[in-house]
């Protein structure tokens, strides 16, 4: 049918990006490898963009002045969500301003601790732990001096309130000449032009972002060593002193199989590649099954970039049988990853019920009164005390693992509705339990998949029953017509429970 036009899907658009590859990297990339060969590449990937151009639709300026401060002494990178040197696109651009005007380039990050249950252990200390690392480029990012006369700040993106009304606390503090700048560092489509609007799904962003993907999926260019230094630097930090003064609660702790850090995140990515690709396409809903990449921690954090995992997958996968199941990832790891950015950005209740689709506000408030079969307290669902061997399985793994697998987590958010007194109260506990327990919770992605859940974001009504309504429903035998639950529950589930 030569005269059709075949679909264009992200994969695909994706594949068309990187035919440029030279005869040398393919080499490299095919012949058989020893551990570390994805960071050999990636240094030579790097190497060979040097002399790439920044795509300035990245960036938004916050301030109304877009110039250098006149006679300034130094660009600031107020670094933030995105906590890497290599493959950052803001530190990219505040390195690449600061050359173009001859001045030193420092670097800082504001480490907020709220009072909260959420503020644990196993969050900082997997970020404290990853930007010591960074310390060792110490002779690329000299510290931040708070005095310094600085011309210029950039800082990385965010779509969540907090980070959002931080940008504009700065704004309001900062002198009128200083342009405080911010770009996209963590989409490979900036959030901004991928859609001026809330998406209602996967289906309406995917050909936006695919039709993008040809301009924006690149490699990175190298950042190399600053070469303006400044008079004073920062500091040096006691990383062990530090963490060890946090208030943070301490009963959560550090996951023995995520070691935090860009290197870490590199060498998982790594062994994704090699190991469990080649079962995402078939065994990604299989929670007995080693096959997803694992890599959400270091994506949370930043320290490591979404658009370098697409890029090395994608990569991967142009001369093997796996095309379909990078095809599968490619959709999950940018058009699915990316739908969360946007409904977060431009939904301000992205976190509550009237955040939801009116039909989904609807229909939870027509069953709000409805039977429920159990009914569970926070503390007992956090506890795993709950009939079903399955879900306590799943929390089980959550608790002691610091992620729990995600097909698992649908049906664990679907019950937490089934067994609550009102949809706010299992949005509010589902919420909780993930931004608590979950090494890459508090970020878009969980605030979406809670929401997608309970509340139907990103999908359709369903036939209407008890309690859900038309929410999409999920039940144990669902599970074990999917995999092998007696054996989940085996590996997770406490004897005594």
């Amino acid at each position: 049918m030569p005269n059709q036009k075949r679909k264009a899907t992200p994969a695909a658009a994706a594949a068309a990006t990187s035919e440029g590859s030279s005869t040398k990297r393919q080499k490299l990339a095919t012949t058989k490898r020893d551990e570390g060969w994805l960071q050999d590449l990636v240094k030579q990937q790097r190497s060979e963009n040097k002399e790439l151009k920044f795509n300035l639709k990245r960036v938004r300026f916050i301030s109304d002045t877009e110039k250098l401060k006149q006679g300034s002494e130094g660009v600031l990178y107020w670094m933030s969500r995105d906590q890497r040197v290599q493959d950052n696109w803001a530190l990219i651009h505040a390195q690449q301003l600061a050359v173009k005007e001859s001045l030193p380039l420092h670097v800082c990050l504001c480490l907020v601790v709220p009072k909260s249950e959420l503020s644990t252990l196993r969050h900082y200390s997997f970020m404290l732990k990853g930007l010591e690392e960074l310390k060792e480029s110490g002779d690329v990012l000299p510290g931040f001096v708070s005095d310094r006369n600085l011309g210029a700040v950039v800082t990385d993106f965010s779509p969540l309130r907090e980070p959002l009304q931080w940008l504009e606390d700065i704004k309001k503090r900062l002198t009128k000449d200083i342009p405080l700048i911010q770009v996209d560092a963590h989409n490979i489509v900036p959030c901004w032009v991928a859609s001026p609007k809330l998406e209602y799904s996967a289906r309406t962003i995917r050909g936006k972002i695919t039709s993008l993907l040809p301009e924006f999926f690149t490699d990175f260019p190298v950042v190399e060593k600053h070469p303006y230094t400044a008079t004073r630097t920062a500091k040096s930090i006691d990383w062990d002193k530090t963490l060890a003064s946090l208030h943070v609660d301490r009963t959560v702790g550090e996951p023995e199989w995520a070691k935090p850090g860009a290197k870490a995140g590199m060498a998982m990515l790594e062994s994704f590649i090699d190991a469990r690709l080649k079962l995402f396409g078939t065994k990604r809903n299989d929670p007995n099954a080693a096959a997803l990449s694992q890599l959400s921690p270091w994506i949370r954090f930043g320290q490591i970039s979404a658009q370098r995992v697409a890029l090395q997958v994608n990569h991967s996968g142009k001369n093997s049988n796996t095309r379909q199941t990078v095809a599968s990832f490619i959709e999950e790891v940018v058009v699915r990853r990316e739908l969360t950015d946007n409904f977060c950005f431009y939904n301000k209740n992205y976190d509550s019920i009237e955040g939801a689709y009116e039909w989904a506000q609807k229909t939870l408030r027509d069953h709000a009164k409805d039977k429920r079969p159990y009914l569970y307290t926070r503390q007992q669902l956090e506890n795993a005390k709950t009939y079903d061997k399955l879900w306590n399985a799943a929390q089980c793994q959550m608790v002691t693992e610091g992620k729990m697998h995600g097909y698992l987590r649908m049906y664990w958010a679907k019950k937490i509705l089934e067994w609550t007194s009102s949809p706010e109260d299992a949005l509010s506990i589902a919420l909780y339990l993930n931004d608590r327990y979950e090494l890459d919770g508090q970020d878009p992605n969980g605030f979406v998949g809670c929401m997608w859940s309970i509340c139907g974001i990103h999908d359709q009504g369903w036939r209407e029953r008890p309690v859900f309504g038309k929410i999409r429903y999920m039940n144990y035998k669902g599970c074990a017509r999917k995999f092998d639950v007696a054996q989940f529950e085996r590996n997770y589930c406490p004897k005594n429970l």
